[in-house]
């Protein structure tokens, strides 16, 4: 049986591990996970944290609160800040986002509730999300004055094209999970969205973790790259696996007839 480990980061993020899957999870539930300054703080210290564990083949960033993913940002919080204040946050906000985005390991969103403003942001910056039918997703910034500022912007039309993220943006509204799916907002329905995360985290997990890396890594900085660009950055990629002790493995497991046993480098 795999091995299970929990640490806590700050009040309102844990990170539970079992075997090479590392659950990332959001426990604010009296809050529905509405993200305050602390909150951010220890997102970004627990995502500090997977980044350096080479151990973590996959990570699946979940929610404590039977009723939401995320809202987004601590309104309440917000509503007492001056603008230095709010400034001051700024940085301590996105490092919380970009925590996420910059993962090196594939990630998975479970999405259960809803997923509002800066916690669809936070699904969005994962690589694959996993929803059931209790999901309501949207990005309502622009109806309280700002924009989505934890990467919406620019991760909503990579995945869903220019035109639909503008209308999603612009109007504001909020998406039910069976249109989300159909929208590409949303990528696998689940009947519950951690088990099904999980299940997709442990398929994942058991591939090669060089080789997991690395096809992330491509496909991240090749992302927007004219065709030509784009090949050179998946050479690289493949340079950096080829002659790893996981491509040896792999092509040994293969003409044995049995699973490899990754060595990780």
């Amino acid at each position: 049986m795999a091995e299970r480990s929990e640490q806590r980061f700050g009040e309102f993020v844990a990170v539970r591990r079992e075997g090479f899957v590392a659950e990332l999870v959001l426990d604010r539930p009296k809050a529905m996970n509405a993200v305050s300054s602390e909150m951010a703080r220890s997102l970004g210290a627990a995502c500090d944290a997977l980044a350096a564990d080479p151990a973590v083949r996959v990570t699946v960033l979940t929610s404590s609160n039977d009723r939401a993913f995320c809202v987004g940002a601590d309104l309440k919080e917000r509503n007492s800040f001056s603008d230095a204040d709010l400034v001051r946050q700024r940085p301590t906000a996105r490092a919380a986002y970009t925590g996420v985005l910059e993962l090196p390991m594939p990630t998975v969103a479970a999405v259960h509730g809803f997923a509002l403003g800066g916690g669809f942001e936070l699904a969005l910056a994962c690589d694959v999300i996993v929803a059931d039918a209790t999901a309501v997703v949207g990005l309502p910034e622009v109806s309280v004055g700002v924009i989505p500022g934890g990467g919406g912007t620019q991760l909503l039309p990579r995945r869903v094209g220019a035109a639909r993220a503008a209308e999603l943006v612009f109007t504001a509204r909020r998406v039910e999970a069976a249109e989300a799916r159909e929208l590409g907002l949303v990528d696998v329905l689940a009947e519950d969205a951690r088990t099904g995360a999980l299940e997709l985290a442990g398929r994942i997990a058991a591939n090669s973790p060089v080789g997991l890396r690395a096809a992330k890594k491509a496909m991240r900085l090749g992302q927007g790259l004219d065709l030509r660009a784009g090949l050179e950055v998946e050479d690289a990629a493949w340079r950096s696996v080829a002659f790893s002790g996981d491509r040896a493995e792999g092509v040994a497991a293969f003409n044995e007839k049995r699973k490899p046993n990754w060595p990780g480098e």
